[in-house]
């Protein structure tokens, strides 16, 4: 899946968001990459009640929290289909 971000400082960007499937760390883990460079940027960790963390110090709240609602609603729009 690729997301839009506003960045808080910086040009906006599009990130590329990458289940992994081997992590075990938590329920769903998500790798975070720029597009274009393929730079890690993090991953999101999300526990069985689906509330999640941000795993990384590449991205500002606001961006995380960006992620993190296009993560839930996409896994939403997945469940439902």
């Amino acid at each position: 899946m690729n997301a839009w971000i506003k960045r808080k400082n910086g040009p906006d960007e599009v990130i590329k968001v990458i289940q992994d499937i081997k992590c075990t760390d938590a329920s769903l883990v998500y790798n975070l990459f720029t597009a274009f460079d393929d730079t890690s940027l993090g991953r999101i960790l999300f526990d069985q009640d689906g509330y999640w963390i941000y795993d990384g110090e590449q991205l500002a709240v606001i961006e995380q929290e960006q992620l993190g609602k296009f993560i839930v609603h996409n896994m939403e729009v997945l469940w439902s289909s």
